[in-house]
């Protein structure tokens, strides 16, 4: 069964804007954030490909100042927002690690990953 997150209702996040939201995989919480880019719902997990820290100073924050391109404000890594691909910066080639945005009757969900269980061996 797929688990989805509800983020916020449709008018909340106009184009050019993102949320961030918090989910749990394995009992630990995780940020992630959902963005609009010109009317395309994406989603993210809050996590730049360079180190794992979060891509935003805790300001929600994830854009360039031209709107054109999701960025690490700490080491200035540039991704492509439709598809998380790293195309500057210290981690160019990678990718951000991809959720899934829909809009469902005016409200954005995301689809969060599955709960792995921890096996013991």
């Amino acid at each position: 069964m797929q688990r989805s997150c509800r983020i916020c209702k449709a008018p909340d996040l106009p184009a050019g804007k993102s949320i961030k939201f918090v989910y749990k995989v394995d009992g630990i919480n995780i940020e992630g954030f959902a963005a609009n880019f010109r009317g395309n719902l994406v989603a993210y997990e809050n996590t730049c490909r360079h180190l794992p820290i979060p891509l935003d100073y805790e300001d929600n924050q994830f854009f360039t100042p031209d709107g054109e391109h999701l960025i690490c404000q700490t080491h200035g890594a540039v991704y492509h927002p439709l598809s998380g691909h790293c195309l500057a910066g210290p981690c160019a080639g990678a990718r951000l690690n991809k959720l899934h945005a829909v809009e469902i009757e005016g409200e954005i969900w995301v689809n969060l990953p599955r709960h792995s269980e921890s096996s013991s061996t």
